[in-house]
């Protein structure tokens, strides 16, 4: 860990002269080649998540998350009202570019401009982003947003045992920080808590490997990737 040494001989942090809080992000349009991201909405986007939520039929995706599953439509759409109202966690809906239709949702939590510090969380895609390169690009185009906003660390965590959100974690750059025990408590249950995270001077090397692997010249004619993320960003 860089540090310096003071008049007293202590080992002190880096001095930031220059760094100034961030703005909060803000309710806009993300527009990428795969995807947009748009302000949740439960007018705009409601119906057409709680029916591609619902290709889950085992309600499988909902496990880790502190919501859900809904045992109805309107539930669902309540919940979506109430989520599309809050500025953090703030909403964003995900959206596939070639269907028009929303098939996930992501949302920016935990937002700590006098610390520079944000997280993305409540990830939820549907089987129809799953493992699509739309799902890769709403996860660039946030990441993307908060470093140009300034922001000097980008968090993801989960529960421990969700072995499905530590792999993508690890997949899109993040660095494991370790287990916070007995974190939290929801769903009637523990949660011990994985810590993961992407810091400013990370940025430029991860980014560049995105938008290699974004390029519409790394999916073959059935959409296959040619080249790993995790390759490109190891070069």
């Amino acid at each position: 860990m860089e540090h310096r040494v003071n008049e007293l001989g202590q080992p002190i942090g880096l001095p930031l002269p220059h760094w100034q809080p961030p703005s909060p992000p803000r309710r806009i349009v993300h527009v990428g080649r795969w995807c947009r991201l748009e302000p949740l909405s439960a007018e705009q986007h409601g119906r057409e998540l709680y029916e591609a939520f619902s290709l889950d039929t085992e309600g499988r995706n909902w496990t880790y998350l502190p919501d859900g599953p809904f045992p109805s439509e309107s539930a669902f759409l309540s919940w979506v009202k109430s989520a599309a109202a809050s500025d953090d966690p703030l909403f964003f809906a995900i959206v596939e570019q070639a269907a028009d239709r929303a098939v996930g949702v992501a949302s920016y939590q935990r937002i700590s401009p006098a610390t520079g510090s944000i997280e993305v969380g409540h990830i939820h895609y549907s089987p129809l982003l799953q493992r699509k390169p739309a799902g890769t690009e709403a996860m660039y185009l946030m990441m993307k947003h908060v470093f140009e906003l300034g922001y000097r660390r980008y968090e993801w965590k989960c529960d421990a045992l969700n072995a499905a959100s530590r792999a993508a974690a690890e997949r899109l750059g993040f660095t494991f920080e370790g287990i916070f025990r007995q974190a939290t408590v929801y769903k009637g249950r523990n949660r011990d808590t994985a810590w993961y995270s992407v810091i400013d001077r990370e940025w430029p090397a991860l980014e560049r490997a995105f938008v290699r692997w974004l390029d519409p010249g790394n999916f073959d004619a059935d959409g296959r990737q040619r080249r790993r993320l995790q390759e490109l960003r190891d070069q």
